[in-house]
């Protein structure tokens, strides 16, 4: 029996330098993603974050479950500079996760540096 379209969510299963940002999303291997994307050992996957959003342990909950293959997470949070709250600093270095704010900007350029570099890198990179 035929089924209609299935949606599932965003998932590029591999690693992949990030090849351009902004309006609203992200190219990468040959690919678009409009929105925020999380970019991880298990691959790049769709995040729903805006600029503005309230960075939480919950909305970091896929890159805790990948902690084991990240020692650096580089968190692009949109066009400014914005601090960490300290309970999701904590919970990322409990995991042994090194955390970095930084604009999406320079986010995507020290990602695609780190990742040529072989390093344990992943990134949570909110759309500009």
């Amino acid at each position: 029996m035929a089924k209609g379209i299935e949606i599932r969510d965003a998932h590029f299963p591999g690693r992949a330098p990030i090849d351009a940002y902004g309006n609203g999303g992200f190219r990468f291997a040959d690919m678009s993603h409009r929105g925020s994307i999380l970019c991880l050992p298990s691959g790049i996957h769709g995040w729903d974050m805006r600029e503005g959003d309230p960075l939480t342990i919950a909305s970091l909950e896929r890159v805790l479950a990948d902690a084991s293959g990240i020692e650096v997470l580089l968190i692009g949070a949109g066009t400014n500079l914005r601090p960490i709250p300290a309970d999701v600093k904590a919970a990322l270095k409990s995991r042994g996760i090194s955390s970095d704010p930084m604009s999406t900007g320079a986010a995507v350029r020290t990602f695609n540096i780190m990742l040529a570099e072989s390093r344990a890198v992943a990134a949570a990179l909110i759309a500009v």
